[in-house]
């Protein structure tokens, strides 16, 4: 019988952190953050979970894909920026391990976009406004009004940025 092979696992302890568990991938290992309070068996469970979220997820959205990842992203720039078709489309979508403290980047010059590794475990409606975020480079490369206007056609636009900012709050902190 094969035996399932996860990535390593690192634990992050929050006292700042009451009930809520995430997780997201970092470096090629799987970052759990969890309460203080949690015990080890309930830390033992937990992460047990949010690896078998992972796996499931990443069944689902291809996300593991170079490939899926920029056909998602061009099915978003289609639906979100119809009326600019030909400079919302990227040339070409990668996930990276090397981005420690961007969620994702963008090359408006080549049309190219990066995306952290560590936002695979993170909720799909996240992973979309950051693609969304990467897209609208491409049409304003700035963080101008019209930027903003863009990318606040996504309605978890607001939700996805305070998740991230908790997430890199967490991280902060930890």
């Amino acid at each position: 019988m094969a035996r399932k092979v996860h990535p390593p696992v690192e634990v992050r302890r929050s006292s700042r952190r009451r009930a809520t568990v995430a997780a997201y991938e970092e470096r090629g290992r799987v970052v759990v953050m969890i309460p203080s309070t949690f015990s080890e068996t309930e830390e033992r469970e937990w992460i047990d979970h949010m690896l078998e979220r992972l796996r499931r997820r990443e069944a689902r959205d291809g996300r593991a894909s170079d490939t899926a990842l920029r056909a998602r992203a061009v099915r978003l720039a289609r639906r979100y920026y119809p009326d600019h078709p030909e400079c919302a489309l990227p040339v070409s979508v990668k996930w990276v391990d090397n981005q420690q403290r961007r969620w994702g980047s963008c090359t408006p010059d080549d049309g190219t976009i990066r995306i952290s590794r560590r936002i695979t475990m993170m909720p799909s409606w996240v992973i979309d406004y950051v693609l969304l975020h990467e897209l609208a480079h491409l049409v304003h490369p700035d963080h101008s009004r019209p930027f903003w206007d863009l990318v606040s056609r996504y309605s978890k636009a607001e939700r996805a940025r305070g998740y991230l900012e908790g997430i890199a709050d967490a991280e902060a902190s930890a």
